[in-house]
Parts: C-alpha cells; structure tokens; sequence
C-alpha cells in the first residue's frame, strides 16, 4: 500500500542533500525508509574510477543494514545542474538485488515518462525474479 507522505518525504530530504552537498553542477542523493520510521540519506562516492563507484542510495541501504532495520521504500534523485529539474533514476539490477534481500513489497520510486513520483513494489518491477524458481525457506533472508 502506498504511503504518499512517507514518499513526498523521502523526495524533501533527496533534494534538501543534493542541494547542500552539491549546489552547483550534478548532483544526486538516495534516500530509504525503514518499518521503524527511520529515514537514511547518502550520495555515491567520487574516485576517479568510474567503474569503481558505488550507486548513489548504497550507502542509505547499508546504514539500515548497520542498524539492522527493515527497509520498506528507496529513492534514487538525481539533476544535471542546479538549474536542471529533478529526476527519478530507477534501480539498477544491483539495487534490485540488495533490496531484495528486505522482501518482494519494498517500495521503489521509478522514473516515469511524465517525470510523476510513482512508487512501485519490487514484485511489481520484477515479476520474474529468479527467487522464484526456489523454495522461500531456501532463501530465509527473503520475506515471500
């Protein structure tokens, strides 16, 4: 079930981050909900290896893990410059997996045409992940 305050909040923080850590050019921030009610912020890590960078909400998804607490939605906002408006990125495969593991019902803001703010289930995004060609108790980090 949707939950629209739990959302326009974790799009306030995104842009509260993106224009303090970054304000001016590019700039991007992930933001998660947890069952507790807790929010968790972070930005991708610069280096000076592209392919050594992590997504821009992993370090949001670890501080839940950190804290051992349930993630129930992610968002990943990113804009080109600080006069360019704000878009939803959707979640990599890799994302998809590392929040996987808090169940097919975590909550994924995805990019849409209209640029809405639209949040969809992992299970609705991926409708045939590869869990399903196992026994839930074989997977008991995952909550079928």
């Amino acid at each position: 079930m949707r939950n629209y305050e739990i959302e326009k909040e974790m799009y306030r923080l995104a842009v509260e981050l993106i224009n303090k850590r970054y304000p001016v050019g590019w700039g991007g921030a992930g933001v998660v909900h947890t069952a507790n009610g807790h929010y968790f912020t972070s930005v991708c890590n610069d280096t000076g290896n592209a392919s050594a960078n992590l997504c821009i909400e992993t370090g949001a998804m670890l501080e839940a893990h950190k804290f051992n607490e349930k993630v129930t939605h992610c968002m990943c906002l990113v804009r080109e410059d600080a006069n360019s408006s704000y878009q939803v990125l959707s979640p990599c495969g890799i994302c998809q997996e590392r929040l996987r593991y808090w169940g097919k019902d975590v909550q994924v803001a995805v990019t849409t045409e209209d640029d809405a703010l639209l949040f969809v289930t992992l299970g609705e995004l991926q409708p045939y992940h590869w869990s399903k060609a196992y026994p839930a108790d074989e997977l008991d980090h995952f909550e079928e």
